[in-house]
């Protein structure tokens, strides 16, 4: 679990240990409403306001009216649990800013744009020898940071809504039904502000990270619109400066990821909805210690406002770890893993008889994410997950030993139903998996074809392989390795 599990802010600190992940210094500012070091660290709505410091007297006079006008807009929001304009507008802001080593985003050049679908035309050509899934994007395209912002934010919404939504529910719950009709205007102004709030930090981070991401699919989850393999030149760029390796190489690597993630997540229908149902079951599972909260609300000096922000900082929202909660993230984590782990494999096999640099970009990806990329840590700080390097490496050798004892398509096969992949406890013994007796369900297809009134040998159906399936489309992962 992360130190910071609701935190909606950008992490305070690089983790020292690669498969620990653990950010300094996060835990007492459970809800990123600043922290020491953060943009609200002394005023909360510091960040909202942007840099409006124009001298020592604090705000510059001729900010006022856009901080009053912004303040505006906080108050008289009545969407859902997250402000979601005012995170688009931050995180376009923050983009706008620069990314921390200096570079500045820009649009995408006829050059950039025809690398960029060249990269993504020939990964997709060594993929086809090195999996059994086939291409799973449709088109090729090359984003600037503030593309991949637009491109990026309903997926982010569908992610973090849920957890934002049931944080709001369980502060709610805190107050007695009596005192929640009383205070009915004062509940709705601070849903607003909380929306606010979370709007803000995930603006924050949205906009950082899109300084850093190098495609859609860093964070191993599918970001982007279906079907569409995108890449960041300018991102890659700086993801190449100082390896000595040609930047050629450098886009050929990445892309490769790109298009196995594309072909992953096309045609294994369900897992998405498998790993998005892990965070809504995580959301489900959030509570408060209302006990404790009651007793520190009616503890609050209403004449000190800082107060309530200092109970903040102290872990005062800090939601309880749930045995619900921890089955779900020990789930996706799991899930996670296999992915990132399948396509680390899928992408080594691919690109070694072609690229000479290949073992040497792997690592360098891999240190990135022991170091706590920028894809694990606003993922740890969204939802509270983190992605751990030890389970990635034990996934990725488990799908390479599975391809050399069955071969790709025996190997891609496991993903046409959950029930199939490896569990937490494969990882640890992947040899034991790799070698186990195969399951045959040839026999129970062509029964179950024969009950609905098909042939039973007509491939994948849309009749569903149990929970979580929603159809196979012709030509999927169904159709070989089972």
């Amino acid at each position: 679990m992360s130190d910071t599990p609701f935190g909606f802010g950008l992490p305070q600190e690089e983790p020292e240990d690669g498969d620990d992940g653990r950010k300094k210094g996060g835990a007492g500012d459970p809800f990123g409403f600043g922290g020491a070091g953060g943009p609200g660290a002394d005023n909360p709505l510091a960040a909202m306001f942007g840099s409006l410091g124009g001298g020592p007297g604090g705000m510059d006079p001729n900010d006022l009216g856009a901080a009053f006008q912004r303040l505006g807009q906080m108050l008289s929001y009545e969407g859902g649990p997250v402000n979601w304009d005012m995170a688009k507008d931050i995180a376009r802001q923050t983009v706008a800013q620069g990314a921390p080593d200096g570079s500045k985003d820009a649009s995408v050049g006829p050059q950039e744009r025809a690398q960029v679908q060249e990269a993504l035309r020939l990964a997709d050509l060594w993929l086809d020898g090195a999996t059994s899934l086939p291409s799973g994007s449709g088109s090729a395209v090359a984003w600037s940071r503030a593309e991949w912002v637009e491109a990026t934010l309903p997926v982010w919404k569908e992610l973090v809504d849920p957890v934002a939504e049931r944080v709001g529910a369980a502060m709610g719950d805190v107050l007695p039904e009596e005192m929640q009709a009383m205070a009915g205007p004062l509940l709705g102004m601070m849903r607003s502000m909380g929306g606010a709030m979370f709007g803000t930090q995930i603006g924050q981070a949205l906009g950082v990270l899109a300084g850093e991401v190098v495609g859609s699919s860093d964070v191993g989850l599918p970001l982007g619109p279906t079907g569409r393999a995108a890449l960041l030149p300018r991102n890659i760029t700086a993801f190449g400066d100082g390896l000595g390796v040609p930047q050629e190489e450098v886009r050929l690597y990445l892309a490769l990821r790109e298009a196995a993630h594309q072909r992953l997540f096309a045609h294994v229908p369900w897992l998405r909805s498998h790993l998005f149902g892990a965070v809504e079951g995580y959301a489900r599972g959030i509570t408060v210690d209302t006990a404790k909260l009651e007793d520190v609300v009616g503890q609050l000096d209403p004449s000190r406002p800082e107060e309530l922000q200092e109970k903040l900082q102290q872990g005062m929202f800090q939601p309880e770890d749930t045995p619900e909660q921890k089955a779900a993230l020990a789930r996706l984590e799991t899930a996670l893993a296999l992915v990132e782990g399948w396509v680390d494999a899928v992408v080594h096999a691919a690109a070694q008889p072609h690229l000479p640099a290949a073992d040497a970009l792997r690592e360098t990806l891999r240190r990135r994410r022991a170091t706590g990329g920028p894809a694990e840590q606003t993922f740890a700080t969204l939802i509270g997950l983190e992605l751990r390097p030890r389970r990635l490496r034990d996934a990725s050798r488990l799908w390479a030993s599975l391809a050399d004892a069955r071969g790709t398509e025996g190997r891609d096969g496991l993903w046409s139903h959950p029930d199939m992949l490896p569990t937490a406890a494969d990882l640890d013994d992947p040899d034991g998996f790799v070698h186990r007796e195969q399951l045959d369900f040839s026999e129970l297809d062509k029964i179950l074809g024969d009950a609905a009134g098909g042939t039973g040998d007509a491939g994948p159906r849309e009749d569903g392989r149990g929970e979580g399936s929603e159809g196979e489309a012709p030509g999927g992962p169904g159709d070989g390795g089972r």
